[in-house]
């Protein structure tokens, strides 16, 4: 994988509910649409983004777990889905991950060893949601870190923690890593609440927050039982249309 051709972005933010999977999908799909080459990568044992995708874990003989810990080819693992994406999927095996490569030499970059070699222009690793051995590995490799976050007063105080965490893989793991903004989801904006919770986190962390905002949806709830994004599933709704123009901020920011 060419440093330069490929965007590695992880998704990341162990508080869970923050529509973390469905950003990474709907991401996707919105970067395939503008001609990119997509791979996401599951790196959650719950295996949400697999499921959402119409992969069903329990038929799945490899996963994520074969490369990170056997060190199989992402190319044996790697498949193809309805929206025009790529998926490594997971499946629960990859809870054992965790415990194997603890004891391991160089755990922090078994994610980044494993897409060394796959040309894609884009590289989407939807993160566990908790701050251990995959979440590090997955910012290890990557260039940038984009933390979705709901609109409410709780749901940004995991944000000190994960930047804390990637404090601490600038420092050891990976110099070149930053953070490219908080991408607000679960957006009601008739409430002046979830403005001010906005206002108050770029303040509060000195962060960007990336426009627009995912607005709240039903919509989000019911693709994935399709087995599709909300762009393969509702193709002219708000929420789809919201995702494609984070995905062109994106694709102008990494230039």
């Amino acid at each position: 994988m060419s440093a330069s051709k490929t965007r590695v972005l992880a998704v990341a933010n162990q508080k869970g509910g923050v529509a973390k999977t469905t950003t990474v999908a709907s991401l996707g799909a919105a970067l395939a649409e503008l001609g990119h080459r997509v791979l996401l990568v599951d790196l959650d044992p719950q295996a949400c983004l697999t499921f959402s995708l119409g992969i069903d874990p329990e038929d799945l003989e490899l996963s994520v777990h074969h490369v990170l810990t056997k060190g199989l080819d992402a190319t044996e693992v790697i498949v193809a889905t309805d929206d025009g994406v790529d998926l490594l999927p997971a499946t629960i095996e990859l809870a054992r991950a965790e415990a194997d490569l603890l004891t391991r030499t160089g755990r922090e970059h078994v994610v980044k060893m494993a897409l060394e070699d796959l040309e894609y222009d884009w590289v989407l690793l939807d993160c566990p949601p908790s701050l251990g051995v995959l979440t590090v590995a997955a910012l290890t490799a990557a260039q940038g870190v984009l933390i979705p976050l709901q609109c409410e007063t709780l749901s940004h105080r995991g944000v000190g923690q994960l930047l804390d965490t990637v404090h601490d893989v600038r420092r050891f793991t990976n110099r070149k890593l930053e953070v490219w903004g908080v991408l607000p989801t679960l957006y009601d904006g008739r409430t002046n609440h979830a403005r001010a919770v906005l206002e108050n986190i770029s303040e509060t962390y000195q962060l960007d927050v990336i426009e627009p905002p995912i607005p709240k949806s039903i919509r989000f709830a019911e693709a994935p039982a399709a087995g599709r994004s909300i762009l393969g599933t509702s193709r002219s709704h708000r929420g789809a249309d919201a995702y494609r123009a984070v995905a062109a901020g994106l694709t102008k920011r990494s230039r």
